[in-house]
């Protein structure tokens, strides 16, 4: 897996201050894409396990509240195999802190609906995130009013909630 960026505070992507990392690769390509660059499966840089050390470390601080996952695209296959490592070790190391993806895969038809049963990763991966924003970035729903989201289509799931309860839950934004 490929990186293209690691923002190590970011109050873009996610409540609070946080850590970003920016996955390279991405089969979407959605109109306006804000990250074009980051489509090419070999852009950027090599994820290592010194990355990984790397982001453990920007971690630490009491202030940062979690990891973000966006990209190009968190949940191809290939960077969800990159990320899986990472993940347990954020989970391990600081398990108060929360994990946000951001995907334009939708969360029932692709993910719990196809991927969880076609990649061994997937449910495990999934076990660590907290909150999904899923859905491509549409650009005729473009809307800078939403929060953490671009465009009205997208969902803002929390992910252990809705497995457990077999139903979509929303993370409330006024947390």
């Amino acid at each position: 897996m490929n990186y293209a960026e690691i923002k190590e505070c970011d109050v873009a992507n996610g409540p609070g201050v946080r850590v970003s990392l920016f996955v390279s690769g991405c089969t979407h390509h959605c109109k306006e894409c804000f990250n074009p660059e980051t489509w090419d499966f070999n852009y950027g840089r090599p994820f290592t396990s010194s990355t990984e050390d790397e982001i453990i470390k920007y971690l630490k601080p009491d202030y940062i509240k979690g990891l973000t996952l966006l990209g190009g695209e968190p949940m191809e296959h290939c960077n969800q195999q990159g990320l899986l490592p990472l993940l347990r070790k954020v989970k391990e190391i600081y398990p108060e802190k929360t994990i946000w993806c951001f995907t334009g895969y939708d969360f029932e038809k692709d993910v719990t609906g196809r991927m969880v049963n076609e990649w061994e990763e997937t449910k495990e991966l999934l076990s660590y995130i907290d909150v999904m924003v899923d859905g491509e970035f549409i650009a005729d729903k473009k809307d800078l009013g939403l929060v953490f989201k671009g465009s009205s289509n997208q969902r803002t799931i929390m992910v252990q909630e809705s497995i457990t309860s077999g139903r979509i839950v929303y993370w409330d934004e006024s947390n």
